[in-house]
């Protein structure tokens, strides 16, 4: 007998990222995917000329090692490969990040919308003001 099984050849084996566990992780994925432009195809997840990143259909595979391999192989008729051009700790970070798009990641895990995206400024955003103080007597 031998410890070796048969498995399908090429598809990549099941693995952990560990990004997906940590915030500051997803966080300087969803950074890395403005700085490489990732946006300039995937219009922030949303999908143009390159596939949506927001909803359930994905062509590749789901998993941690399908977006992986995605981003460091590349894929037809659009994706390029990304080997040797971004670290791979980077790699795991922008998979953490794209997961994130589709609600794959814990909520306290995964990164907020840009302000510039919210329907509304966000609280930290607000200016200053000082309290005027009431007047007795005055409608409140």
């Amino acid at each position: 007998m031998s410890d070796i099984h048969p498995g399908q050849a090429g598809l990549p084996q099941p693995v952990k990222n560990q990004s997906d566990d940590r915030a500051y992780d997803a966080n300087e994925g969803k950074r890395l995917f403005s700085q490489y432009n990732c946006a300039g195809c995937h219009f922030n997840g949303g999908g143009g000329i390159g596939p949506a990143l927001m909803d359930a259909q994905w062509i590749y595979g789901e998993n941690p090692e399908n977006i992986y391999a995605t981003i460091v192989e590349g894929r037809p008729n659009g994706m390029p490969s990304f080997r040797q051009k971004i670290p791979d700790n980077q790699v795991w970070e922008l998979v953490a990040y794209v997961r994130s798009m589709s609600g794959q990641l814990r909520k306290d895990v995964a990164p907020t919308r840009n302000d510039n995206m919210n329907a509304r400024r966000s609280e930290q955003r607000t200016e200053r003001k000082t309290p005027l103080p009431t007047t007795p007597g005055r409608n409140q």
